[in-house]
């Protein structure tokens, strides 16, 4: 085929465009989206309400038709004759599509179709609440929504009681607190965050352990991002040979009580000390706490 042939034939290839929205706050919204918007034939949306406020916000005026879970098998074929005409723009109500929503037969479909696929990267609740929870998160995965059923929500949190990578879950308001119930059973001592109304006026990150959220959160509301920390496993350090430089848990104490006459607190000579010499947080506050005692205690 002439090289001229070649180049109409991809250049009548049209795109369809996986556009992320704001979460919360409209200002986050890329220039690029909003130009791509505006020139795109058909504006495919989870809530066609949502997106016509969006779209009306920033003087857009865009043909939307509905794509969510259940209308997808009759939209499906739609949006692909759509695609024959020119471009189309994939949005979801808030974030990024294909996350937990059934954008991603639409991409799988319209990729099959010969039609190009086009990201238009922006805010991500999952992303967002990862940044802000403060939380070790060089690995983690993302769990979708927390299983409804107590027997699967229980493997699940019994599954990353042996993980080392953090876990990222949304969660719905009413079934919080029953969540973190769940959580305070199984991994009672594992920090987490909640993460409520990201980028919206009543924002919310909690950080904490599960019992600790149970106290601070009575009726809840708005969207939730659920963070739970990995397993430590600097803290479970396997013990190495007696060596010169090995140093024992009397020497690790003689140390506590530098670190307090230098004015270090517990939280941070806790983290010093399992750090170094692979003890967990448990026995270095055990340390800690004996020699605050002895000080403390009247002199025989």
């Amino acid at each position: 085929m002439p090289k001229r042939r070649i180049a109409e034939k991809l250049k009548s290839v049209h795109t369809l465009f996986v556009i992320a929205t704001p979460i919360g706050n409209l200002e986050d919204f890329s220039l690029r989206a909003q130009r791509v918007l505006k020139s795109v034939v058909l504006v495919a949306a989870e809530d066609t309400r949502v997106a016509r406020l969006l779209l009306n916000h920033y003087g857009i005026k865009a043909r939307l038709a509905s794509y969510n879970e259940h209308n997808r098998s009759n939209r499906i074929p739609e949006i692909l004759t759509a695609l024959d005409e020119g471009d189309v723009a994939l949005v979801s109500d808030a974030g990024t599509p294909g996350i937990s929503d059934p954008g991603v037969e639409l991409v799988a479909a319209a990729r099959s179709a010969g039609f190009r696929i086009e990201p238009i990267p922006g805010p991500s609740a999952v992303v967002t609440a990862l940044s802000v929870a403060g939380l070790r998160a060089r690995e983690w995965y993302f769990a979708g929504f927390l299983p409804r059923a107590a027997g699967d929500l229980r493997r699940l949190l019994e599954a990353q009681a042996k993980r080392s990578e953090a876990l990222v879950a949304y969660e719905a308001p009413s079934r919080l607190r029953r969540a973190l119930s769940a959580i305070q059973d199984a991994l009672p001592e594992r920090r987490l965050a909640v993460c409520r109304e990201l980028t919206k006026i009543h924002e919310e990150v909690f950080v904490g352990t599960a019992s600790e959220a149970l106290a601070h959160f009575s009726e809840v509301r708005g969207e939730i991002v659920v963070v739970i920390e990995g397993r430590d496993q600097s803290a479970e350090a396997k013990p190495v040979q007696q060596n010169e430089a090995q140093i024992s848990e009397a020497s690790a104490a003689r140390e506590v009580n530098l670190m307090q006459a230098i004015g270090l607190t517990r939280a941070q000579a806790a983290a010093l000390l399992t750090a170094r010499y692979g003890l967990s947080r448990r026995d270095a506050y055990r340390l800690w706490l004996e020699a605050l005692n002895e000080k403390q205690s009247p002199a025989r």
